[in-house]
């Protein structure tokens, strides 16, 4: 299973949904592995890595890589890393994606990332996608690349629009490039249960046709707290409402996996 978490619009919660995501599934046993595509590397540093040490090991090397002739290219299991966690995996981000985005582009790299999880696919079971916030070529290779798309959302207008002009433009992508790619969900985030407005702008969403996922994940100062500690909630405040929330939207997301597959 391949699912990335993508919206154009920045601060929603990519990396943290990523992360916790991620962290729960390794915690239940599966081999789980975080491809980490934004140069600002979020979910690198939650799980505790830092992208700005020497690394010939990242997810800017695995899409530069090229054999030659001569000489084979790394073996494509050589690049996830293990972190502090048992089963959980990370191809770390790098800064050098800023700067090789668009040689990447002009060698027509975008399928590389495809090409790297069909074989990353047979050694873990679970692989979560972190993006950019905006369709850049890396986001454009992540959804090539995976199978569901989760949608962070914020519960205001601006995001509402957002929504909507996101999916404008990966119709156009899925219709070109990947027909396999399905919208799981829009996974609510940061929610305020004591205000209505939040809940008149899901209502509005819903009316739209999108599939809104529950529980709704709330605010809350641990979400920031374990960002700090470099601690995944799982293991950070394991018992904390927020938590379980998280749990409770990874069990709903694994059971509907399992109903696919049987």
């Amino acid at each position: 299973m391949r699912r990335i978490i993508f919206n154009q619009k920045g601060g929603v919660g990519k990396s943290s949904i990523t992360v916790n995501l991620a962290a729960i599934s390794a915690a239940q046993g599966h081999k789980t592995l975080v491809i980490d595509l934004d140069v600002q590397g979020n979910s690198s540093h939650y799980l505790g890595y830092d992208i700005n040490q020497k690394s010939d090991k990242t997810i800017a090397d695995l899409l530069n890589q090229t054999a030659s002739w001569f000489s084979m290219a790394s073996p494509t299991l050589d690049y996830p890393q293990p972190t502090r966690y048992d089963n959980l995996f990370i191809i770390p981000s790098s800064p050098k994606l800023d700067k090789l985005e668009s040689e990447l582009e002009r060698r027509y790299k975008i399928y590389k990332l495809r090409e790297a999880l069909d074989e990353l696919e047979k050694e873990y079971e679970h692989i979560y996608i972190d993006t950019p916030p905006n369709l850049n070529f890396y986001t454009k290779s992540g959804l090539i690349a995976a199978h569901k798309l989760l949608i962070p959302f914020d519960c205001d207008s601006f995001s509402q629009q957002a929504l909507i002009n996101l999916m404008d433009n990966l119709a156009e992508l899925r219709d070109d490039h990947n027909r396999d790619l399905s919208l799981e969900g829009i996974v609510v985030n940061m929610f305020n249960a004591q205000a209505n407005f939040p809940r008149q702008i899901i209502e509005s969403v819903k009316e739209l046709g999108f599939p809104v996922l529950e529980p709704y994940l709330p605010q809350s100062i641990k979400m920031k707290e374990s960002h700090f500690q470099q601690i995944p909630l799982i293991h950070f405040q394991p018992k904390h409402k927020l938590t379980e929330h998280f749990s409770a939207l990874y069990q709903q997301l694994n059971a509907a996996d399992q109903a696919v597959k049987s």
